[in-house]
């Protein structure tokens, strides 16, 4: 099974002839139809039915395509790091960071980097960890900087660091003891991440509890960002959740009394790609960067220990 058949196979299987198939790979419609056929003799199973108009797919063809797209975009993704292995003199850096990116000293990210390595270009994507997981997956960008849980798919993911979560109130008395999810359920809350909803990760968290004890969780209030939500629970209007590294920045609202959860609740942080692909060189090194200012800036208990970079 050689890198040409596969490539034959996809484009066929893509375009539906081996014509147009042929057109696409700047090769003939007779060594197109030939790499299939010596495909489906290696492989003892017929790929495509050929109809008078249109390939059809088999079972076999349908089985094969997942592999065959992973094993060609290894390859590619291979070739062009290999081409830009010794420099870093263009392209484009996609990378994604969390929201609240600036609490964990990755405000100057950009800016570093980009000393570094003037002449790449850079998206940065700063979102709720689940759209950067989604951006990610789709290959929209290459990488980024998420909280878990994500209910996303087809993703490489490696732990960094928790980050507690904590109850935040001022009428609340800490010495009442730790929240259960059902004093949560049944307080009065100002949330954040409003647009992503129970698809943020912290906020999935407690809606899985709540829902193991038959509970629901309704805020009363929900805003976008963390600063929003901290200003009103401040007031006493509302009490909401906010991370212990949220929480240790100056400017926190001296107001606001912290309480942690009866079953601990965290913020873990993580690395992810999409499985099977490699980082083009200048995310490679965004990535690097961001990792390596996260865990600098995180105490000693919070880090997760993980294995070497490949």
């Amino acid at each position: 099974m050689t890198l040409a058949q596969l490539r034959a196979f996809l484009a066929a299987y893509e375009s539906g002839s081996f014509t147009a198939a042929a057109a696409e790979l700047d090769s003939s419609q007779a060594s197109v139809s030939e790499l299939v056929s010596r495909l489906e003799r290696e492989i003892g199973l017929q790929l495509f039915a050929r109809g008078a108009r249109r390939l059809v797919p088999t079972a076999a063809a349908e089985e094969l395509r997942e592999h065959a797209r992973r094993a060609v975009a290894a390859i590619d993704g291979g070739l062009d790091a290999l081409s830009a292995i010794t420099s870093l003199d263009g392209g484009v850096c996609t990378f994604g960071v969390l929201r609240n990116a600036a609490y964990y000293e990755l405000s100057d990210l950009v800016q570093r980097f980009h000393q570094r390595y003037p002449n790449v270009r850079v998206r940065l994507v700063g979102l709720n960890s689940a759209l950067v997981a989604d951006s990610v997956a789709s290959g929209e960008i290459e990488a980024g900087l998420v909280v878990l849980p994500v209910p996303v798919t087809g993703l490489a993911i490696r732990p960094l660091f928790r980050d507690e979560v904590f109850y935040a109130s001022t009428t609340r008395d800490p010495a009442a003891g730790p929240v259960g999810i059902d004093e949560f359920a049944d307080a009065k809350l100002v949330l954040y991440d409003a647009y992503a909803g129970w698809r943020d990760p912290t906020r999935l968290q407690l809606l899985e509890r709540a829902r193991l004890q038959g509970r629901s969780i309704e805020p009363a209030v929900e805003v976008e960002h963390v600063e929003t939500a901290l200003s009103l629970a401040a007031t006493g209007a509302a009490d909401t959740i906010v991370s212990g590294t949220v929480a240790r920045t100056g400017g926190f609202p001296e107001q606001l009394t912290l309480t942690p959860f009866a079953e601990p609740l965290y913020d873990t942080i993580a690395l992810v790609q999409r499985e099977g692909a490699y980082l083009s060189p200048a995310t490679a090194r965004i990535a690097e960067l961001a990792e390596h200012t996260l865990l600098a800036a995180a105490e000693p208990d919070q880090v997760i220990a993980t294995t070497p970079r490949r």
